[in-house]
C-alpha cells in the first residue's frame, strides 16, 4: 500500500514534553504585579516580575518535580502553591512571599491531603482549606492564616460529604454527599450553628451532570449545574426560600461547563458560561462585558480564548488563547481601554515548525449513538492510508477538546493520524450520552472505540493493518482491553496508568475517594456481588488472548490506579512469554509530571510505534 509522503522535519520531543517556556500567568490582587511559572535549572518554578515589564526573578527554588499549581493570596503579599511527593496525591499547601522569597510550608502533615476551598478579598489573610487529618476519608475544613500559619477547624465531616461550598461571609453554608444509588444530595444551612436541611437529589442518571457553583453575594440564591428535567446540564439559579429555579443557560446536546464560567468578583453573578460543543463557545449573560470578549476575541482571531485571571479593581485581566496549530498564547488586557497586550506564549518554539490541524469528525456507533471527536493528520499528506494511533482519553468521565494537544501533534509530525474519540460514557453531551456508559467498560464503551477504527478506514485515513492503541488512566485500561478484548483490531497497545482488573481498581481507591465507592459500583460494577461480572471485564482474566505487542508503563505511587495494576498483567504476560515492554517510574503517580520522566517515556512509546506501525522515530 502507497506511504504517504512525509517531507515535514522531525520536531525534537522536548519541544512537545519538555517544561513550557511560561505558564500559568496570574495577576495579583492589585492588578501590578505577574506571575507565572517557568523552569529554573529545568525544574517548574514561580517567577514574579511586573505587568509588561523585564524585571521578572523567581521566587521559589525547588529542585523536585516542580511548582504545577500557584495563586496570588488575597492579602496581595504571598503566593500560594500546592505539591505532593513523588506523586501520592498528599498536597501540602505552601506559601512564599515574593519580597524575602521565604517559603513557609502551611500544612506540615505526614500522609495527609490538603486543597484550597476559597480565598476572599474580604478576609485577605484568611484561606479556606480542606484536610482528610482527623480521618483519611473525609476532608474537614478549615480555616488557615497565610501570614501566621495558625490553623483552625471550621466544618467537621459528618462521615460522607465530599464536597463544600462557603458563601460571601466565608461561611461554610452548603455541602454535597453521595448518594448509595450513585447520585447526590446537597444539603444546605441558614449559618453555620444551623442544622443541615437537604435542598436537592440529584439520582444517578443526573448525577454526574449536576452540581452548585456558588453562593450569590447576599446568600440568598445558589447558582447550579443542573441535568432535571432536561438532558444537558443547564446553568440555572435557585432562589432558596422560595424554591424556584430561574434558568439561566441552556443547550439541548450539550452541557454547561463548569469549568468554563465567568463570575463577577464582587456580585457573584454568572456574566458568561461556555459551551464545550466542537470547540468552545460562549453565552454572555451580563451586557457589561460583551464588548470586552469581542475586544478579546479580535486580539487572535480563530483560537478559542477564557479569561485566566482578573485584577481586584476588575480593569485588568488576563486571557489565554488556545488553536490547534500551537501553544497557548497570553495576552493582558485593559478593559478601559478595550485594548491588550501581547505577553507570551507558552511554548514559543512551536512557532518554529509546521504543525498539524485538528478537525472535529463524527460519525454512528453500531447502535446508533452520534459519536464526536477529533482527528490530526501529518500536514501534507497524501490521500494513502496512514498508520494511525486511537488516542484514548481518561476518566472515563471526561472529553477529549479542540486545541492544542502534544501528543496528537507529536504523533502527526511522526507520521500517524491520530484520533481521538469521546465514546459514550463522555462528559459533556448530556446525560443520555454519559449514562450510556454505565456498566460497558469493555462493551460498548469499547465498541464506539473499534467503530472509530472501522470509520477511519472506511475513510481511507487509516491502514486497516497498522492502528495502534494508546492511552492514559481510563485508557490504559482501554489500551489493554484493545490487547485482550480485540488484538485483531490493533497492530500493538501503549499502556500508561490503565488498571488491568476492575476487582483490585474498585478494591484498592485511594481512601479519599471511599465516600464516591457509590458511583463505581453502579457504574463500573460491585466487586463484592458482581466479581465474575467485573473479571469478565477485566484484561488480565483475558492475557492468553493477547496476540500483539505491548508497552506499560506506570508509576510506582499512584494512588489510583496502583503499581499492582499494572505488575499483575505484566508478570501474567512474562508467565505465558507475550511480548511486551515495561516502564516502571519510582518518582511518580498517576501520570509523569518530572520532564526527564516524561521524555523517556515518549522516547520508549516513539521507538516502539515506529517499530510496529512503520512511522517516524527522532
Amino acid at each position: 500500500m502507497e506511504k504517504r509522503n512525509m517531507k515535514t522535519p522531525l520536531i525534537p520531543r522536548e519541544i512537545f514534553f519538555g517544561n513550557p517556556d511560561k505558564a500559568q500567568p496570574r495577576l495579583s490582587p492589585d492588578g501590578r504585579r505577574l506571575s507565572y511559572i517557568a523552569p529554573t535549572e529545568g525544574v517548574l518554578n514561580v517567577w514574579v516580575g511586573s505587568v509588561g515589564g523585564d524585571d521578572f526573578e523567581p521566587v521559589t527554588a525547588d529542585t523536585g518535580r516542580g511548582i504545577q499549581i500557584h495563586l496570588w493570596a488575597e492579602d496581595g503579599k504571598h503566593i500560594l502553591y500546592l505539591q505532593d511527593k513523588d506523586g501520592d496525591e498528599n498536597s501540602r499547601i505552601f506559601a512564599v512571599n515574593p519580597e524575602t522569597r521565604e517559603v513557609r510550608d502551611l500544612t506540615p502533615f505526614d500522609d495527609v491531603q490538603a486543597g484550597i476551598l476559597a480565598t476572599s478579598k474580604h478576609f485577605p489573610d484568611d484561606v479556606l482549606v480542606m484536610m482528610n487529618r482527623r480521618d483519611p476519608r473525609l476532608h474537614d475544613v478549615f480555616r488557615l492564616s497565610v501570614s501566621t500559619g495558625g490553623i483552625s477547624p471550621v466544618a467537621e465531616n459528618p462521615g460522607d460529604f465530599i464536597g463544600w461550598l462557603a458563601d460571601e461571609e466565608y461561611k461554610i453554608r452548603a455541602a454535597q454527599r453521595m448518594t448509595p444509588d450513585g447520585g447526590s444530595e446537597f444539603f444546605v444551612r441558614e449559618s453555620e450553628e444551623d442544622e443541615w436541611e437537604k435542598l436537592i437529589t440529584w439520582n444517578q442518571e443526573d448525577g454526574l451532570a449536576s452540581g452548585p457553583v456558588g453562593f450569590s453575594k447576599d446568600g440568598k440564591r445558589l447558582h447550579l449545574l443542573d441535568s432535571r428535567g432536561a438532558n444537558a446540564s443547564r446553568l440555572v439559579s435557585l432562589d432558596l426560600e422560595s424554591g424556584k429555579t430561574e434558568v439561566l443557560a441552556e443547550d439541548p446536546k450539550y452541557d454547561a461547563d463548569a469549568f468554563s464560567l465567568m463570575v463577577h468578583p464582587d456580585t457573584h453573578e454568572i456574566q458568561a458560561v461556555a459551551f464545550e460543543r466542537a470547540r468552545l463557545e460562549w453565552t454572555i449573560l451580563d451586557e457589561d462585558i460583551r464588548g470586552d470578549f469581542e475586544n478579546i476575541k479580535a486580539l487572535d482571531p480563530g483560537a478559542d480564548f477564557s479569561v485566566e485571571s482578573r485584577d481586584r479593581s476588575d480593569e485588568n485581566w488576563l486571557a489565554g488563547f488556545t488553536r490547534d496549530k500551537g501553544g497557548v498564547s497570553y495576552y493582558s488586557y485593559d478593559r478601559a481601554k478595550g485594548e491588550g497586550t501581547h505577553l507570551f506564549d507558552d511554548r514559543p518554539e512551536l512557532k518554529e515548525y509546521e504543525l498539524a490541524e485538528m478537525s472535529p469528525i463524527s460519525f454512528a456507533s453500531r447502535d446508533g449513538l452520534d459519536i464526536h471527536g477529533y482527528l490530526t493528520i501529518p500536514p501534507g499528506a497524501s490521500d494513502a492510508p496512514l498508520p494511525m494511533v486511537l488516542n484514548v482519553h481518561g476518566g472515563p468521565w471526561a472529553r477529549d477538546v479542540w486545541g492544542y494537544h502534544p501528543e496528537a501533534q507529536w504523533l502527526a509530525n511522526r507520521g500517524y493520524a491520530c484520533l481521538q474519540i469521546n465514546f459514550r460514557g463522555s462528559t459533556g453531551y448530556g446525560k443520555k450520552f454519559l449514562n450510556a456508559g454505565n456498566r460497558e467498560w469493555g462493551a460498548k464503551m469499547h465498541d464506539d472505540l473499534v467503530d472509530a477504527v472501522e470509520w477511519a478506514v472506511n475513510e481511507g485515513i487509516a491502514d486497516v493493518d497498522r492502528v495502534a492503541i494508546y492511552g492514559g488512566s481510563y485508557g490504559g485500561y482501554a489500551a489493554l482491553v484493545g490487547a485482550t478484548f480485540t488484538p485483531e483490531v490493533f497492530r500493538c497497545a501503549v499502556d500508561l496508568v490503565g488498571p488491568s482488573s476492575l476487582v483490585t481498581l474498585i478494591e484498592s481507591v485511594p481512601p479519599y475517594w471511599e465516600p464516591m465507592i457509590a458511583q463505581f459500583h453502579e457504574r463500573v460494577g460491585n466487586p463484592e456481588t458482581e466479581r465474575e461480572f467485573l473479571e469478565s471485564r477485566s484484561p488480565l482474566f483475558k492475557v492468553d488472548e493477547i496476540k500483539i505487542p505491548m508497552l506499560i508503563a506506570q508509576g510506582a505511587n499512584d494512588p489510583r490506579v496502583k503499581q499492582a495494576e499494572s505488575e499483575q498483567i505484566v508478570a501474567a504476560m512474562k508467565e505465558k512469554g507475550i511480548d511486551h515492554e515495561y516502564l516502571l517510574f519510582e518518582d511518580e503517580g498517576h501520570g509523569f509530571v518530572r520532564p526527564e520522566n516524561r521524555l523517556k517515556f515518549y522516547a520508549a512509546t516513539e521507538e516502539f510505534l515506529a517499530k510496529h506501525l512503520g512511522g517516524r522515530a527522532e
